[in-house]
């Protein structure tokens, strides 16, 4: 179905670079729900991750750099119906965008954020990334970046997130399971996606996290928060990819009354004439 409904539209990545695998990954994990493309909305800011919405068949919307987010959440909270996916890189989501992640995941509207994570940024040539580790160098940074890097799972967990994962675009099926489990949540869902940049980044290579990555295993507790936030500051020799947390709560819908009953409000007759003239 997803060479029909979702046919394959050439590209300005650079070949071998992860953004390919979750492209791909998306389309099957849309097919496999039986999404049509005016059910869903993929939506971005800028960068290199953020060009996704030019290459699939489905609403798309690319906006500002770090702003992705709000169209996103405006489309969902107008439009439940629709099934919105925000797909973007770190830079343009930890950096740039780093407030609307966090008062996002506050309100709980039902989206899928999925991070394009490969510690660079990618479209402005390789400097360092909010994600970036201590020490790495780049035309930029030729002592070797200073930061703290980012911790998104360990920051969406504290903060509330109901579902927070990390996938890496070199294990296509098992990204295709939690981009699955992504959409089908109710609520915010968080999904760090490690995704090499051939280009620019040397250090964090498909090798490297091959060498490192492994999965959550099924005794893992995905309800256990303090587990949750012990295993998502696990980073170096060994890299945890999996769900982290997942918790049933209230979406933004279920919190506004008027929101929640009736239809959705793209549907409703709305009289605007009288708020402006009040």
């Amino acid at each position: 179905m997803s060479k029909t409904v979702f046919p394959n539209i050439e590209t300005a990545w650079c070949p071998g670079c992860g953004n390919h695998s979750i492209l791909s990954a998306l389309k099957e994990a849309l097919s496999i729900l039986d999404k049509k493309p005016h059910e869903v909305l993929i939506v971005s800011g800028i960068g290199q991750a953020a060009k996704l919405p030019q290459y699939i068949t489905t609403n798309g919307l690319s906006g500002l750099h770090g702003r992705g987010v709000p169209p996103a959440v405006a489309a969902k909270i107008v439009n439940n119906k629709l099934t919105v996916i925000v797909n973007s890189g770190d830079g343009d989501s930890y950096g740039e965008g780093g407030n609307h992640l966090i008062h996002n995941i506050r309100r709980n509207v039902d989206i899928t954020h999925f991070v394009h994570d490969n510690q660079v940024y990618g479209l402005t040539k390789g400097q360092a990334s909010p994600t970036s580790d201590v020490g790495y160098i780049t035309d930029i940074q030729p002592n070797g970046s200073s930061n703290i890097p980012f911790n998104p799972i360990l920051l969406a967990i504290a903060l509330g997130c109901g579902f927070v994962a990390r996938a890496f675009s070199g294990n296509r099926e098992h990204l295709i399971e939690l981009m699955l489990e992504g959409i089908r949540h109710k609520g915010y869902a968080l999904i760090d996606i490690l995704q090499p940049c051939v280009s620019f980044n040397k250090l964090n290579t498909y090798q490297w996290y091959k060498e490192r990555v492994y999965k959550l295993g099924e005794e893992y507790d995905t309800g256990n928060k303090l587990l949750a936030m012990e295993k998502s500051m696990e980073w170096g020799e060994k890299i945890p990819i999996g769900i982290f947390y997942k918790e049933d709560k209230p979406d933004f819908h279920d919190k506004v009354g008027f929101l929640k009953e009736g239809l959705p409000l793209v549907d409703r007759e709305i009289d605007l004439k009288k708020y402006m003239n009040s």
